[in-house]
């Protein structure tokens, strides 16, 4: 029997890729512009399906950064931030010697609890601090409670800033995720849907917007036949070459949202009849999710843990991985303010992320069911 191993997300080409690539080498297109990165800004923005501008940047990261800086996001200020996610969503706040405020979970999307998230902001202002931006997160795929969320940060009149880095493919009331914030991310790292190897992209509702994005991320070169710099830039356009490998994704961007939906089904299933496990699911038809990572919840009370469970799949060959460890449990973040309750860390202690890739096969899926129905079974 095969026991080659079963990644958690891995890369899935769709094989138009290298054609693009190629072009780029035919033009001798080997830099951060070129046909392949305007062409890949097109298809995001035809893609999202709204009036919406696209700027290709070398990571997720570069865009969560460029939101801010285009938020006015400044050394002192306060960013509220949603706790459970990955570093990445709460680094760039530091970039900018900004605080991060963290705030818990709910337990329905497992995203920012819109209670805890109001709580905080009276909190913030009645010290002085009025938060000057909120990262959302659209985790594992499945949108955050986008009105709630909403309606108080008009309320008080604070720019969200949507990280949708794991969310490309899903929406809410069939408008697509990364175009509900003031400015919205996305990622094509590696293990995401689609991806370029590595990438990002920012998302924005006007052009002048954009364009500023752009400045940056080409070291706001200023517009001189000389090097002229009247700001400080950064290094974080896409290459023409990365682009064009998005390009042939996004060519199977849909086919892969209908593949990861098929994981969780597949899980759906698997745990039909455990009552140990519950599969994180949306939690009505207002949300639709592109799985990009299936995940559960196990209950200890029955004796057994996500880590007894985690090291059992390792054994087999097969990754998983425990959600994400919340931001305000971490070393580097500790210090800093948290509002809410126990949510994020006790998903944190129970949850636990599955193979959910798009290029799994049924071979793979049969040695996943086999070895679940043998841990369940002892």
């Amino acid at each position: 029997m095969n026991n080659s191993k079963i990644w958690l997300s891995s890369p899935h080409m769709g094989g138009t890729e290298i054609n693009y690539i190629n072009d780029a080498f035919d033009a001798n297109w080997i830099a951060p512009l070129g046909p392949n990165v305007n062409g890949l800004e097109n298809d995001l923005e035809n893609y999202l399906s709204e009036e919406v501008f696209v700027g290709a940047l070398s990571s997720g990261t570069a865009a969560i950064h460029l939101g801010l800086i285009l938020l006015d996001v400044k050394s002192g200020d306060e960013v509220i931030c949603q706790s459970m996610t990955f570093s990445a969503s709460a680094n760039p706040i530091m970039y900018q010697g900004a605080t991060p405020i963290f705030i818990d979970s709910e337990a329905e999307t497992w995203n920012i609890c819109p209670i805890a998230l109001e709580e905080a902001i009276v909190d913030r202002i009645s010290k002085g601090k009025k938060p000057k931006a909120i990262i959302a997160v659209h985790l594992y795929g499945v949108p955050y409670k986008i009105d709630e969320v909403n309606t108080i940060a008009k309320k008080y009149e604070i720019p969200v800033l949507e990280d949708s880095a794991e969310a490309l493919g899903s929406s809410y009331k069939g408008q697509k995720c990364g175009t509900f914030g003031d400015i919205g991310v996305l990622s094509f790292n590696g293990n995401k849907i689609i991806t370029t190897s590595g990438g990002g992209a920012i998302v924005t509702h006007t052009k002048q917007l954009k364009d500023r994005a752009v400045f940056f991320s080409t070291q706001s070169r200023d517009d001189a036949p000389h090097y002229q710099h009247s700001e400080i830039g950064y290094n974080y356009r896409m290459s023409n070459i990365c682009a064009g490998i998005g390009r042939g994704q996004m060519e199977i961007l849909d086919d892969h949202v209908i593949l990861r939906r098929k994981m969780h089904d597949f899980y759906l299933d698997i745990f039909s009849n455990i009552d140990e496990v519950t599969v994180f699911s949306t939690p009505n038809d207002d949300y639709f999710a592109n799985y990009w990572l299936s995940a559960i919840v196990l209950n200890p009370s029955n004796g057994k843990t996500r880590e007894d469970l985690r090291v059992f799949l390792e054994t087999k060959n097969i990754e998983s991985r425990p959600l994400w460890k919340p931001m305000h449990l971490q070393p580097i973040f500790a210090k800093f303010p948290f509002y809410g309750s126990n949510i994020a860390e006790k998903l944190f202690d129970d949850g636990l992320c599955l193979p959910s890739g798009s290029n799994l096969i049924d071979s793979d899926r049969e040695r996943i069911k086999s070895a679940f129905l043998e841990f369940f079974s002892k």
